[in-house]
């Protein structure tokens, strides 16, 4: 059974996203902050990760994929800087800011998939399907 680490504040949305996911045959380890995602990252080795952008600092999501992907020789998460991330936030709606795949926006940190809130059930199973396979 495919592991997934669900990174968001919303614990209205994490329970949801939880039990559809579950519904599925995945089995979800849920975190609420970016620093808390991290450390559960390491503890149980998920197969594909999915993380919200703004938690506790309006950045946290995006500097939590950023440690993730480090090239760095001596980073703690080296085992984790392919693993498939998909951003899932409402960015978009509270910055008014855009952000997707299809520009080249060398600032963004490497992630696989960029939705945004709300989501889709459906088109997160599609997009979490193209990288696990049960």
């Amino acid at each position: 059974m495919a592991r997934i680490l669900l990174v968001d504040d919303d614990r209205d949305l994490t329970d949801s996203l939880s039990q559809i996911l579950r519904l599925k045959g995945y089995e979800v380890v849920v975190a609420y902050r970016g620093t808390e995602g991290l450390k559960k990252l390491l503890e149980t080795k998920p197969d594909l990760v999915i993380m919200d952008v703004m938690m506790e600092t309006d950045t946290a999501g995006f500097e939590a994929i950023y440690k993730i992907r480090s090239d760095r020789p001596d980073s703690k998460f080296k085992e984790f800087k392919d693993i498939p991330i998909i951003i899932l936030t409402a960015i978009d709606q509270v910055t008014n800011a855009r952000f997707s795949l299809d520009q080249e926006e060398s600032f963004l940190p490497g992630h696989n998939e960029f939705l945004n809130k709300p989501v889709d059930p459906d088109e997160l199973l599609e997009k979490i399907g193209k990288y696990l396979k049960k």
